[in-house]
């Protein structure tokens, strides 16, 4: 059985579209589906449920599909390992990353360009729970997420810092009082994430113990938006402290503490706990472990 053939195979169930998968795969759509065809003769089993157009997996293909995802994993894992055995490493590093820690990834991405300039890196910005799910289906090779709220399963962790909260306001707009409250927190026109991003949920969890609840007026899925809004002056919101950097020298931001809620959140490199481990994880753990991160970031 040839790989490629499950990587067309794979290309199809991940794009849901003849056409897309075959320009993933860089082949023509003729070409994606007769491999499509070779492959389920080969297992003597219809694998794609066809009408005129792609219409799903069939039962047998839904049962393969894991199966599938690993041999191509183990597949481009084993050419890594021999590629590597006695030269520098190279290929694509696909690394997930919720929002809250998109700071953190110019820091782990130069460490990594540094130690291995082979290599090429892929980032994607993802929830927490898309991260675990990605790792699990071999299509991603890291992820940074939250360690402790909601621990991702069957997964190796470096921790890299502890994020703690801060509210961010226009200075033209929604007076601030001078010291908080978890009142006056709770009674402020906010735009926050939506209850999807961990980062919010984690709020809510700490709000919650102290008999408080957020009702946001607004909510989106990145802090583009949250700044957007922020902006216009009717709205406040609340950000990481690791993205304080990131407002320095904007005229129109302000920030503020809030009400100590004890430890941070710690955030960390995650890859998947498996045996043996594929040399691109293997290289994002190393360098994750030897990481300085420059002021800003919460220490451990």
């Amino acid at each position: 059985m040839q790989t490629r053939l499950v990587e067309y195979f794979l290309a199809l169930e991940r794009e849901g579209h003849f056409g897309r998968a075959a320009a993933l795969c860089h082949v023509s759509q003729p070409t994606l589906s007769a491999g499509i065809a070779t492959l389920e003769t080969q297992l003597g089993k219809r694998l794609i449920r066809r009408d005129r157009k792609y219409a799903g997996l069939t039962p047998e293909g839904e049962a393969i599909l894991p199966w599938a995802r690993q041999l191509v994993a183990a597949a481009e894992a084993l050419g890594q390992a021999a590629e590597t055995a006695r030269g520098p490493l190279k290929g694509e590093l696909r690394l997930g990353a919720i929002p809250a820690a998109m700071p953190a990834i110019g820091c782990l991405a130069t460490a990594m360009l540094d130690r291995h300039p082979g290599l090429n890196i892929s980032v994607r910005a993802l929830t927490s729970r898309q991260i675990e799910r990605e790792l699990a289906a071999f299509e991603l090779d890291a992820g940074i997420t939250y360690l402790d709220f909601e621990p991702p399963a069957h997964a190796l962790s470096v921790p890299l810092y502890a994020e703690r909260a801060m509210l961010v306001s226009a200075a033209h707009g929604v007076p601030i009082p001078a010291v908080l409250d978890w009142a006056d927190l709770a009674s402020l026109p906010l735009c926050l994430l939506h209850q999807g991003m961990q980062n919010r949920r984690i709020l809510d969890a700490r709000l919650a113990e102290r008999g408080l609840a957020l009702r946001p007026l607004v909510t989106a899925d990145s802090y583009v938006a949250l700044l957007g809004l922020v902006q216009q002056g009717r709205l406040c919101s609340i950000i990481p402290d690791s993205h304080a950097a990131l407002l320095d020298g904007l005229r129109w931001a302000r920030t503020a503490p809030l009400p100590d809620m004890g430890e941070g959140s710690r955030v960390g490199v995650i890859v998947s706990d498996s045996a043996p481990m594929g040399p691109l994880a293997q290289a994002v753990l190393a360098v994750a472990r030897g990481l300085s991160l420059p002021p800003g970031f919460g220490s451990i």
